[in-house]
């Protein structure tokens, strides 16, 4: 029986490679996209899962808007790096399939109280705030989570927005704050891993090459990586947020470690900093699988091949 799952995005072009990777695999049900501001403002977020489900064909798959701002901070977003409209790239459609008319909240509540306990997935895939803020609202849904696999944060990589942040952490770390401590089963895909699942030439060619969506998805990588590759002087860029994805459908991709994280929100220096507790020193109870490595061969077979299938 397929995994059922919510992804909560700020698209972004490695969100809109993760939802693509969803949606081309059996393996998992996706039960609806909730959308946050983040890469860049909530009106574009929610605008871009749909593109993004149209260029699937998928206009069945239901959208939602959220939180347009963090829980008690402004918002900080990223067009440096994804551009105007963080689809930057190849021009597509706008969407013609409708927004939902609930707010993303109100569905992450309403399906967590219908599905049975801990049958529902969560992917949050940007800042943290919509899934915070339904923990706040709703503290009843918190134990029926199946589980929570992210994307944030960083440890021996350090950050990428501050020398001690990663993004999505830092845009709100109140929230992540409270997602952390919730004591919810709690995967995190760090820069740690992202910055290993690196694209090359020969691998965005692949991509070009996997059928309706390629074209698109190359265009993507060739837009965003020339960032990194200024700033990091690598060869391609990271594909942060299918790093999620590809963990629901095959886990044997990652290694981590089961150890305390901590979310810093206190300090101007290192505000957003994930405290990873790696050699576990602190004696604090571990609370996240906190992935380490990837098989990188192995992940962009897998997404190359699935992105085939749309």
């Amino acid at each position: 029986m397929a995994r059922k799952i919510i992804i909560d995005t700020d698209p972004g072009q490695d969100d809109a490679v993760a939802i693509l990777l969803a949606l081309a695999s059996p393996e998992l049900e996706l039960l609806g996209i909730t959308c946050v501001a983040g890469n860049v403002p909530l009106e574009l977020t929610a605008k871009n899962a749909r593109i993004v489900c149209e260029l699937a064909g998928r206009p069945e798959t239901r959208v939602f808007a959220g939180c347009d701002a963090p829980l008690s901070r402004k918002l900080v977003t990223a067009e440096h790096v994804h551009g105007k409209t963080g689809l930057d790239g190849l021009t597509l459609p706008d969407p013609t399939m409708p927004l939902q008319d609930r707010h993303a909240v109100d569905f992450l509540i309403d399906t967590l109280r219908a599905e049975p306990a801990g049958t529902v997935t969560l992917c949050p895939i940007g800042p943290l705030t919509n899934i915070a803020t339904a923990m706040q609202r709703a503290p009843d849904i918190i134990p029926r989570i199946q589980e929570i696999v992210l994307m944030g944060g960083g440890y021996f990589e350090g950050g990428n927005i501050t020398p001690a942040a990663e993004f999505n952490i830092y845009v709100d770390p109140e929230a992540a704050k409270i997602v952390f401590d919730a004591k919810v089963p709690l995967v995190v895909m760090p820069l740690d891993v992202t910055h290993k699942a690196l694209t090359s030439r020969a691998r965005v060619e692949g991509f070009r090459n996997a059928g309706r969506v390629g074209p698109a998805v190359a265009s993507w990588t060739d837009f965003f990586e020339r960032f990194d590759k200024e700033k990091y002087g690598s060869e391609g860029a990271p594909l942060h947020d299918p790093c999620t994805i590809a963990y629901l459908i095959k886990p044997d991709l990652f290694t981590g470690r089961h150890i305390n994280v901590e979310i810093e929100t206190g300090s101007d220096l290192t505000l957003g900093m994930t405290v990873a507790d790696w050699w576990r020193v602190s004696g604090r109870a571990p609370n996240a699988h906190f992935m380490g490595g990837i098989d990188d061969e192995g992940f962009f077979a897998l997404l190359t091949e699935r992105l085939a299938r749309l």
